[in-house]
Formats: structure tokens, sequence, C-alpha cells
């Protein structure tokens, strides 16, 4: 955490959560790809992509 100054939780960024239009705010691990996270949490995002098995039958 060198040269990393310590923030207040409402100074980090925030965004709404694509599925369920929640904000949420920046964390650690999303550091790097900050610009490319659009769900709050792994609930949402498997609620809203598609299912493996879409387009075939299951047998």
């Amino acid at each position: 955490m060198a040269g990393m100054k310590m923030r207040k939780k409402s100074e980090l960024p925030s965004k709404l959560c694509a599925h369920c239009a929640l904000p949420f705010t920046w964390r650690k691990k999303w550091e790097r790809d900050w610009e490319q996270v659009k769900y709050c949490s792994e609930r949402c995002r498997r609620a809203t992509a598609p299912s493996p098995t879409e387009g075939g039958e299951r047998r």
C-alpha cells in the first residue's frame, strides 16, 4: 500500500448494478478492472449471464 492514501468509503467511486440497479462501491479486488465491472455480486452476474445449456437440448 505504499503511496496509496486511505479514503473514506463515501469518497470511493460507485456504480449501479446492471442486474438489480442498486448502487455498489469500488473494492480493492476490482482495482485493475473497475471499468469492466458491471455487477455488484457474483449472484447478480450469474442471474444475467446466459446458461451454458441454452439453445441446446439437455439429455
